[in-house]
């Protein structure tokens, strides 16, 4: 029996993501059978590189009014936070569109509102989750500094500012000198900063995944490494997956394949414009310093974690195909960036990594009960933020399974709101 009194369900995952594994997890709580597909192991996909932020200030979406005037410049910058590869700027300009009208007055407001209910509690969540299992020191709840690197730089984000303390958050103004006691062996060219109290991070992106996945397995849920390549239609909805290896029957499927879910998506009657928004990181193994909080730039729009592998840093935006190789240019341009920030920091033996980010126009990603099919769901397209928001998300897709109304409110994060 479910948690509510219900036959428990059999229920398929498809990607063994953090966003896919909290799903798992929560689902095999909730007293279903649970199955995670993936071809690679837990947490090898986007979420091996992420920046390790939680973030519960996180509330303004990427596309706001005038976004559209600052993106020339940046495409200018080889050193800027957005690339393009122009051999594919005609099929991602339909997303591009989509992107910009996200940005309007109405519609920013909307999204912010929605980020904020999304992530406000992701501390919180994260240190009860993890620490459930054994698990809590994982997560440090250490906060979030922003720095600035000029005075033209902070009077810019006034608005950002602005929209994160109307909805709640926390923020602290700080001069250079604390930006200097905060952020030890930080460049003296930054002269301003701002440290938002409510955020964190964790230790670990994939430890974070394989602690959630050896809880799968301890619960008694079953991992597959296979290739999903088509799912099998019935006039009630999605009836086996097609793999790589032995085919799968299916009761419930829930898609959540990161930035390859928009043809399992499409193929369950519900197209999505997701795009896979390449990001990339530099770790240092032996940076020789140590960042007590996460670091922002905020002209640059990277981050800087101290993980226990090394000091990350983790960011920048380029546009291409699913298939297009990496551009570990952009790595580089991320530790050009580290350096001079943290002129002290050892950059010797670095590693550089590529992964794409499952990202929709207006910020927010699905969390959805398929609106053709009562035994479809899907869990994707949290972007910049699918660490932060995965325990929600989790939690959120166990309720809609079970039949129950989540404390989240999913309206906003429906698939066919586009």
């Amino acid at each position: 029996m479910s948690a509510n009194g219900e036959a428990a369900r059999k229920v398929t995952i498809i990607g063994a993501g953090v966003v896919g594994m909290a799903c798992a997890v929560h689902l095999l709580r909730d007293g279903h059978k649970v199955c995670v597909v993936d071809k690679e192991a837990p947490g090898q996909g986007c979420s091996f590189g992420n920046a390790a932020i939680l973030s519960a200030s996180y509330c303004v979406p990427i596309s706001v009014p005038g976004i559209a005037w600052q993106v020339p410049g940046w495409l200018l910058d080889p050193l800027g936070p957005l690339s393009v590869r122009w051999r594919d700027m005609l099929a991602l300009t339909p997303w591009f569109l989509r992107f910009i009208a996200a940005g309007s007055p109405a519609r920013s407001t909307a999204s912010g509102i929605s980020l904020r209910a999304l992530h406000k509690d992701c501390v919180h969540d994260f240190q009860a989750f993890f620490g459930s299992i054994g698990a809590g020191h994982m997560v440090k709840p250490n906060g979030l500094l922003f720095v600035y690197e000029s005075e033209k730089k902070f009077a810019s984000s006034a608005a950002d500012f602005e929209i994160i303390q109307r909805h709640g958050a926390r923020l602290e103004f700080l001069d250079a000198g604390q930006v200097q006691e905060m952020a030890p062996g930080i460049s003296k060219g930054c002269v301003r900063g701002v440290f938002r109290p409510d955020d964190g991070q964790v230790t670990s992106p994939l430890g974070i995944v394989e602690t959630m996945a050896a809880e799968f397995s301890r619960l008694g849920g079953t991992l597959l490494r296979r290739e999903v390549r088509d799912i099998e239609m019935g006039a009630d909805g999605p009836t086996r997956l097609i793999c790589d290896g032995d085919n799968l029957d299916l009761d419930v499927l829930i898609v959540a394949a990161g930035a390859l879910s928009a043809k399992f998506s499409k193929r369950l009657g519900s197209p999505v414009p997701l795009v896979g928004e390449r990001g990339y990181h530099v770790t240092l193994p032996d940076p020789g310093i140590s960042v007590p909080q996460s670091v922002m730039s905020a002209e640059n729009k990277f981050a800087m974690t101290s993980l226990e592998i090394g000091l990350r840093a983790a960011g920048t935006t380029e546009f291409a195909g699913l298939e297009a190789p990496p551009n570990y240019k952009r790595a580089g341009v991320l530790l050009k960036h580290l350096k001079r920030l943290f002129p002290s920091a050892n950059t010797e033996g670095y590693s550089e990594w590529m992964g794409m980010r499952p990202s929709l126009p207006d910020s927010l990603p699905v969390i959805s009960a398929s609106p053709h099919f009562g035994n479809a769901f899907f869990a994707f397209g949290h972007s910049h933020a699918g660490l932060m928001g995965s325990v929600i998300t989790g939690q959120t897709i166990s309720d809609l399974v079970g039949g129950r109304t989540p404390a989240l409110d999913p309206k906003p994060f429906r698939v066919d709101r586009f």
